[in-house]
């Protein structure tokens, strides 16, 4: 089902290339509303199948790519500065509203434009980043779809004890640069979760390829490491020599979003992304109603998921508990 999804989308990209201009044309009376999107990487199954919520979702509100609105698609895939040069070209087309993916991304929009509305996705703590004054009440031209929320660190640092309770010291991962709040935003959580299971607590902030594996190379020199990885868009495409580095250093690791269990990861708990940019198209549809972003309560998740990789937990030597089992959505075998 998923390859078929995929082929679709990739159909429609290239049906769609042609309506997608490079140049900026400002918009005439009659003419067909325009909506910029800034998300993820492109070649990825977990980013297609993203996109491809959102224009299913369009769809069943009755837009069609092409034929009543104007897409135009740009894929930053997890570099900071391709995330600023992408949004001031897309800023510079003037579209109606802007679908904006991750945190640095709806930053990157942010200091090009406080007018255009733009709807984001997967961004943890819009009110400490300050897109919006508040969830209820965001007050300018930024509202969307909370992924996550701070107290998740805790929870994933649970899951990861039960799955292998011999964990004594664990690592959370991220990236300063893309991560929500630096990194923070987990931390007090992931923290006090450590305390009251008597597991000693590392951060392990990362940027490039070479960090990760110094990071879990250390980690993993002495029994009972375990990693807690946050999927900031930078490790969520830099994740095969994370998956590859806990394979080879026998660490027991818990991810935050699916894509890296089944690409070899042992556990991945968070909020459902796919389902995400699917509610996400109900912003878009009511902003080119002519509603306005101050007056859209940020939403939360309301879809979690759970991914185990029973073949990871066997090569790791773990038994995986029953409970576990029943909890999981997604038993890859």
């Amino acid at each position: 089902m998923f390859g078929m999804r995929r082929r679709e989308f990739i159909t429609l990209l290239g049906g769609a290339a042609a309506a997608w201009p490079l140049a900026a044309s400002a918009q005439q009376p009659g003419q067909m509303p325009r909506i910029g999107v800034l998300t993820g990487f492109e070649n990825d199954p977990e980013g297609t199948a993203q996109l491809s919520g959102f224009t299913q979702g369009f769809q069943e509100l009755g837009w069609t790519d092409g034929r009543n609105v104007r897409m135009d698609v740009r894929w930053p895939a997890g570099s900071v500065e391709r995330m600023r040069m992408l949004a001031k070209e897309l800023v510079g087309m003037q579209p109606d509203v802007i679908l904006a993916q991750t945190t640095p991304v709806v930053a990157a929009l942010q200091r090009e434009t406080r007018t255009i509305p733009i709807v984001f996705v997967t961004v943890a703590d819009p009110v400490g980043q300050g897109f919006v004054e508040s969830l209820s009440r965001p007050g300018g031209n930024i509202t969307g779809f909370i992924f996550t929320e701070g107290a998740i660190g805790g929870k994933w640092l649970e899951l990861l004890t039960e799955i292998a309770p011999s964990v004594k010291r664990a690592a959370i991962m991220f990236n300063p640069d893309t991560a929500p709040g630096g990194g923070l935003y987990f931390l007090s959580s992931f923290e006090a979760a450590a305390r009251s299971l008597k597991v000693e607590p590392i951060t392990a902030p990362v940027h490039n390829d070479a960090e990760i594996e110094t990071a879990i190379t250390s980690l993993g020199r002495e029994p009972g490491g375990g990693l807690v990885v946050i999927a900031d868009i930078f490790l969520l495409v830099h994740r095969a020599p994370i998956i590859l580095g806990a394979a080879r250093n026998n660490l027991p690791a818990i991810y935050q979003v699916r894509a890296f269990a089944r690409d070899g990861g042992l556990l991945s708990y968070g909020a459902d992304a796919v389902d995400i940019f699917r509610r996400s198209a109900s912003y878009v549809d009511r902003i080119l109603r002519g509603a306005k972003p101050a007056d859209l309560p940020v939403q939360v998740p309301i879809k979690f998921e759970m991914t185990l990789n029973a073949k990871t937990a066997k090569s790791l030597g773990l038994t995986t508990p029953p409970s576990l089992l029943l909890r999981a959505d997604e038993v890859i075998e």
